[in-house]
């Protein structure tokens, strides 16, 4: 990098999944304070990690892949298309930022796997007679627990 050039330092890139990398200057990390037990430092650090993640905007995924991302983020995902992963676990904020980052990079890995279609098949021959027989089975069963009628006895 030519001297002077400003202090632009090079964006590292996460690699997610094949074909899949985000770059690291997409994430924002805000560090607050975390909520639960901490002992005497709980009011003064900002341990908890809140990292955000613009999905909607990364030029790194695709339309079906953020499709597929705003189903399994569930409430984790705002209706503009931010991703919200919120890490408490851990008293250090490297720890939670950790964490947070993981979390996030699994729910991206599990949206860009493709699924199988299913492709309908019918029940075999073995599995008809079996449910049928189940059937059979408990209609004997209710059919004992019945009063008997005046022509049975």
């Amino acid at each position: 990098m030519p001297v002077g050039a400003g202090n632009h330092y090079p964006v590292a890139v996460i690699h997610v999944a094949p074909g899949l990398a985000i770059s690291e200057d997409e994430l924002d990390f805000q560090f607050v304070r975390s909520s639960g037990p901490g002992g005497q430092k709980v009011n003064k650090t900002s341990s908890a990690v809140q990292l955000r993640f613009d999905a909607a905007a990364s030029p790194a995924l695709s339309d079906e892949l953020l499709r597929r991302l705003r189903q399994l983020a569930g409430r984790r995902m705002t209706a503009e298309g931010v991703m919200v992963i919120e890490a408490t676990r851990h008293r250090s904020q490297r720890q939670n930022r950790e964490e947070a980052l993981q979390r996030l990079l699994a729910l991206l890995r599990e949206a860009s796997r493709k699924r199988k279609n299913r492709r309908p098949t019918s029940p075999g021959a073995g599995q008809r007679e079996r449910r049928l027989q189940g059937k059979h089975e408990r209609s004997r069963l209710k059919r004992f627990r019945r009063r008997p009628s005046a022509h049975e006895e």
